[in-house]
């Protein structure tokens, strides 16, 4: 039976270990002391005892009166109550590790693995702390749960029939390891069962002494806090900051902010060296602070951990094991490991560029063999996923590509120039297509060092392509659109083409939107920085009407994609989305108590980004990674990416904004999203306003819901503590910019929290998910170029007469190169198992919060996508809209929201896992 005794401090009747907690009061597990004015309180804990009930008329005077008067004589009358713990334990499990769980389950079962403190949200006037019950789990339920991995233990309390509601567990492990803890709930209580949504990893007393707080799922604004769990909210957001000094462990949950200091290998290859990323000379958004000590040849930069060791990600950022098992952790890195080492030892002694269109095709009909199999096991079921089969046979392993989406119905569809424009706004890259607003083109340059302003597109040529129609009147009718890489890339053109096998230009590509609805490349311009010895640095072509002009206009197309995909990856992908979207994260652990609304709200928009940016420092966006072996940059690639950010703006992220600034949209209150498009057949677009308007709505029904009152906004001082931490450490580069969002509204917070989950949702899934699909045929979207376009006073020009389709395909990537990106490509763009979607509830987190008016409008929510998902369906079968339908068009599938998994070109999850 369970005693109720009070006890003046707390200490393990187990083996005499003393559980006591030196920042905290009295003993006290749970509470540190924020002022002198905070008295030591005694601990109404119940004891696991074998005697009978102690009747009140045979409790002792001390009893009678309590210690410190925190449970008085007349409170006799008391309950029973039982918390029902739930772990998960590994679902494969190595012998030693099964060994060590008998040990657990035998220690739980007998009272010595878990203590639990149940922490009331009312204040014990004495103690002027949250009355407080604790025992030890011990036990387990009859009967197994359906999931044999999932471990549900008990423990009871008995408390006072005046101890008012639960509103936090301290929780303490007394074993040698961590266990990952689902949720507590607690039965007995009038108002019925109360939980306590865990979902995070407990660490062993041995790593921490300081136990872990968990919150009920009762949402609080700050100044709503219970008076009982005022002390423990603060002390539960101080336990994550750190002090920003020493080497993160693997069991801590710190969340701190640092510059990118650790992408370079200084100490291992003079080559490798990375200049630090964050700061005046090249801004940057911030990362998570790992704390590794200092490179010894650059002491700014951090020395690096290499694979298959992991990157610190605070402990609750990390996979889950079935992310593990069946994705990134075991697809991803098996490819990063083992793939690419294949890959590069099939190819290495003869990497060698593609001699015919037919090599190509043999990737997806033959395959190729993967050398030193034994060496390199990939893993069977850990990698190769719907879009590549691995076949086994006489001990080699024969790696076939699936056919991407881009060629599946028509193999030539990537020759013609309305599917090279379909793919400005259909594509994996919609976002960077502008309308054409004056003319002539103006580069934003420095003349003295990059030539003249003008481009070389004249008013003359283009009128040429225009069938007779004035570029005055073309622009005034909003019938012109450009894709600008000029400014961006050509101030590091010259350094990427000293690279070994690397050639760019900086593009322009001009497009003619008809009456007819279809958007044709009209001229390219393709610059080169002026040197002394040629003053010519600017090329224009058009497609033109002979055979040799037909075959410069391709490598001329071929050039754009290739700055259109670097410019993808490096900006709108990694840095528009994952690397700024880091310290939205970081910000909200640190500020943002895990009971105010607005966490609540962000939480499943967070999971998984700190891991998979973390594994993308240490193996694609690095010196020497896949990202600088198989795109134009090179290593240049996140120079490139931090002069980008000079240019970003929190407040043209919205989707909204970012097309009006982009002119491809005007705004207009009558339509959803607010706009109306210059393109109506924009597909990305179209349905991106749909899925942005249903956030949009959703979060302002949620923030309506929670700040009730004018001035609650400002006077939130979690939330303004968040946005500060955000503007002027996150993106530290950043904070003296006039155009940040003010945070005094609901309207204001509304905005800020819809672009933010726009972009961990819609905009990742609409930019990610195709890049297999639209990427994994090299010809329609090569990631770097080898040679510049042949001119007719090259020696190399003769070659090309001869066999221009030889002089295409030696301008693509190598087989090397070529194999590598469509390995990640296709990784990159594959559902995880347990994926989360937008709209959906994983039946783990379906106790997320304790208020049934916003699980309502969270239901209306995810009712309305389903909705947008029908309609999308519907445009997708409109005739009328020939950038979505027709003979070998694929459908725009992108932002569909749901997703079964694999390569499937939809689905939108919640957030940024990969």
């Amino acid at each position: 039976m369970l005693a109720v005794k009070t006890l003046p401090s707390f200490k393990s009747t187990f083996s005499g270990s003393d559980l006591r907690r030196p920042s905290r009061l009295n003993g006290v597990p749970g509470f540190v002391q924020f002022s002198s004015t905070i008295r030591t309180r005694p601990l109404v804990r119940a004891v696991i005892s074998d005697d009978k009930t102690v009747e009140p008329s045979k409790k002792s005077s001390a009893e009678e009166k309590g210690v410190n008067g925190s449970l008085v004589s007349g409170s006799s009358s008391v309950k029973e109550v039982r918390a029902v713990v739930t772990i998960r334990k590994k679902i494969k499990e190595k012998i030693t590790e099964k060994i060590e769980n008998q040990w657990e389950l035998f220690m739980n079962g007998i009272g010595r693995g878990i203590l639990i403190q149940l922490i009331s949200e009312e204040i014990d006037p004495v103690t002027n702390s949250g009355k407080s019950v604790e025992t030890s789990v011990r036990g387990w339920l009859p009967k197994p749960s359906e999931h044999t991995n999932i471990l549900e233990y008990v423990a009871d309390f008995t408390v006072p029939s005046d101890f008012g509601k639960p509103g936090a567990i301290l929780i303490t492990n007394l074993h040698g390891k961590e266990f990952h803890l689902l949720e507590i709930v607690i039965h007995g209580f009038d108002e019925g069962p109360i939980f306590f949504p865990g979902n995070t990893w407990i660490h062993s007393r041995n790593d921490n002494p300081e136990s872990r707080i968990i919150f009920r799922n009762q949402a609080y604004l700050p100044s709503q806090t219970p008076p009982g769990l005022k002390d423990l909210r603060r002390e539960d957001l101080l336990s994550v900051h750190g002090n920003g000094k020493g080497e993160r462990k693997p069991h801590e949950r710190i969340y701190d902010f640092d510059v990118y200091n650790d992408l370079g290998k200084p100490d291992k290859d003079e080559d490798l060296a990375r200049p630090v990323l964050g700061g005046e000379e090249r801004p940057y958004p911030r990362r998570c602070r790992t704390g590794r000590p200092p490179a010894k040849i650059d002491p700014l930069c951090e020395s690096r951990i290499e694979k298959p060791h992991p990157v610190y990600v605070p402990r609750d950022e990390a996979f889950e094991e079935i992310k593990q098992e069946t994705f990134s952790a075991g697809r991803l890195k098996a490819l990063l490991h083992n793939l690419v080492p294949s890959i590069a030892a099939t190819f290495s002694s003869s990497d060698i560029p593609f001699t015919c269109f037919s090599d190509i095709d043999k990737l997806y009909n033959d395959g190729f063999i993967l050398k030193d199999d034994e060496q390199r096991e990939l893993g069977d079921n850990l990698f190769i996923g719907n879009m590549m089969k691995q076949v086994l046979s006489v001990g080699q392993k024969l790696l076939i590509y699936e056919i991407p989406a881009v060629i599946r119905r028509d193999r030539f569809a990537w020759l013609r120039d309305n599917e090279f424009a379909r793919q400005a706004l259909a594509g994996v890259n919609p976002v960077n297509i502008e309308i054409l607003k004056e003319f002539p083109i103006l580069s934003k340059l420095e003349p003295s060092i990059y030539g003249p302003p003008e481009s070389s597109i004249t008013k003359e040529l283009m009128e040429q392509e225009l069938h007779g129609m004035s570029v005055e009147k073309a622009i005034e009718e909003k019938r012109l659109f450009i894709l600008d890489f000029h400014d961006m890339l050509l101030p590091f053109i010259k350094r990427m083409n000293n690279l070994p096998g690397r050639k760019a230009y900086a593009s322009r590509t001009v497009f003619f939107y008809s009456k007819t609805g279809i958007l044709t490349p009209i001229a390219i311009e393709l610059s080169l920085p002026p040197t002394p010895l040629s003053s010519r640095n600017k090329y224009v072509y058009t497609h033109g009407h002979d055979a040799t002009t037909h075959w410069i206009w391709k490598l001329a197309k071929a050039h754009v994609c290739s700055n259109d995909a670097g410019v993808h990856q490096l900006v709108n992908h990694w840095l528009r989305t994952h690397a700024c979207m880091e310290p939205y994260i970081i910000a909200t652990h640190r500020q943002l108590s895990s009971m105010h609304p607005i966490y609540k709200l962000l939480h499943p928009h967070m999971r998984y980004t700190l891991e998979i940016n973390a594994l993308a420092r240490q193996s694609l966006v690095n010196g020497g990674g896949i990202i600088e072996a198989c795109f134009s940059p090179g290593k240049y690639a996140m120079e490139l990416s931090s002069a980008a950010y000079e240019s970003w703006r929190f407040d043209m992220e919205a989707l909204p904004a970012d097309l009006i600034r982009r002119g491809m949209a005007v705004e207009d209150p009558s339509v959803p999203g607010g706009v109306k498009l210059v393109i109506e057949d924009y597909p990305y677009a179209a349905d991106g306003l749909l899925i942005w308007s249903a956030i949009k709505e959703w979060v302002e029904s949620y923030v309506e819901h929670f700040y009730t009152e004018p001035d609650s906004v400002t006077s939130d001082i979690e939330l303004q503590a968040w946005w500060n931490e955000i503007k002027n450490r996150g993106h530290y580069d950043k904070r003296n910019e006039p155009w940040w969002p003010k945070l005094a509204t609901k309207e204001d917070l509304s905005g800020i929290l819809t672009t933010m989950i726009w972009i961990a949702s819609g905009q990742h899934a609409a930019i990610n998910f195709g890049q297999y699909p639209f990427g994994g045929y090299v010809p329609n979207r090569p990631t770097l170029m080898r040679k510049l376009i042949p001119q007719e006073t090259d020696h190399d020009f003769e070659k090309f007469i001869q066999n221009p389709q030889r002089t295409f395909l030696s301008s693509l990537p190598t087989k090397l190169q070529a194999t590598k990106v469509m390995a990640v490509q296709d990784t990159l763009s594959t559902h995880s198992p347990d994926e989360e979607y937008l709209g959906q509830m994983n039946h783990l987190h379906r106790s997320w919060i304790n208020d049934h008016d916003v699980l309502k409008m969270f239901d209306k929510f995810s009712a309305k996508l389903g909705e947008i998902e029908e309609t999308i369906n519907k445009r997708n079968k409109d005739t009328c809209l020939k950038n979505r339908t027709g003979a070998g068009i694929p459908p725009y599938e992108l932002l569909l929201p749901s997703s079964g998994p694999g390569v499937t070109g939809r689905g939108i999850p919640n957030s940024i896992s990969i």
